[in-house]
């Protein structure tokens, strides 16, 4: 499994500057200054995560928080 992140507003100095004071990401993050990004996975709001399978279909969404036991259950689905 593969996790990025993904800014969109601000600008990209300041998603960077997020990123180092949070510390905690082992992810690489990418910046869409379009929002086309939002378009795609029907993002309205922040924060929010979308899970693709590995052709890229989207498994899943979610706006705002989400239950890590869901996370791991729909990635080993789609593991195997």
């Amino acid at each position: 499994m593969n996790v990025i992140g993904l800014g969109t507003q601000d600008d990209s100095g300041q998603a960077r500057d997020f990123v180092e004071r949070g510390g905690t990401y082992s992810f690489p993050m990418y910046w869409d200054e379009t929002f086309e990004s939002w378009e795609v996975f029907g993002i309205r709001s922040q924060p929010a995560a979308a899970m693709l399978s590995p052709d890229g279909d989207v498994l899943a969404g979610w706006l705002g928080g989400f239950d890590e036991a869901e996370v791991l259950r729909l990635a080993d689905q789609y593991s195997s």
